[in-house]
């Protein structure tokens, strides 16, 4: 039996930006809640990211001031939303943290790339192939189904139209329950970091 996520209520607007590039995103390796920096190439990606912004709400006549503006407090989102605004001509740091939207921590996994973990626990390695959804890694790590539930909680309190800088799994989650998507397929959803996320009257759109 497929199983789909519950749709939730779809915001008028909502923007997504995904943080830009880690070494731990260049390396493959499990980065989740660790407070891992941007590198040059991240860094120029958040500034890119905000000049698409930029001309989007030009084009599109919406005032930033009208927007809700918030970033996970992890250290790479903050710089990103920080880059970003900048590039805007907003002031860098108006903007608020929100606890819900961090990443999925994937526990004593984070910091290793899954070759090496499958070294150790390939058993481990092949319960999370079969079940990417479910699986929660060792050492208090969450599954894509435990962050679902924070984050259509935190859905659940959008009121006005918002700009939000988070994370890949972060996204999926997202995505998966604004368009009622199978469980199955949340994990495995592209979330490059070079795009900004636009869901418009119901409808996903990339700039």
């Amino acid at each position: 039996m497929t199983s789909l996520l519950p749709r939730l209520h779809n915001p008028d607007l909502l923007i997504f930006i995904r943080h830009g590039q880690t070494d731990w995103n260049a390396e493959g390796r499990m980065q989740g809640q660790k407070d891992i920096p941007l590198n040059a190439t991240g860094r120029e990606q958040a500034r890119r990211n905000g000049n698409r912004l930029k001309s989007f709400l030009e084009d599109a006549r919406i005032d930033p001031a009208d927007l809700d503006f918030m970033a996970s407090p992890l250290g790479r989102t903050r710089m990103t939303m920080e880059l970003a605004r900048t590039e805007m001509g907003l002031a860098p740091e108006a903007y608020r943290l929100e606890d819900r939207l961090k990443e999925l921590t994937f526990g004593s996994w984070e910091g290793s790339t899954l070759e090496e973990i499958a070294e150790s626990v390939p058993h481990l390695v092949e319960q999370r192939r079969v079940d990417k959804w479910g699986f929660a890694p060792p050492g208090g790590g969450e599954s894509y189904e435990m962050l679902a539930k924070r984050i259509g909680g935190w859905l659940q309190t959008i009121g006005r139209p918002s700009v939000v800088v988070a994370h890949g799994g972060v996204f999926r989650v997202l995505r998966g329950l604004l368009e009622g998507l199978e469980c199955r397929r949340v994990p495995k959803l592209p979330v490059p970091q070079d795009v900004v996320f636009i869901w418009r009257d119901g409808r996903l759109e990339e700039i």
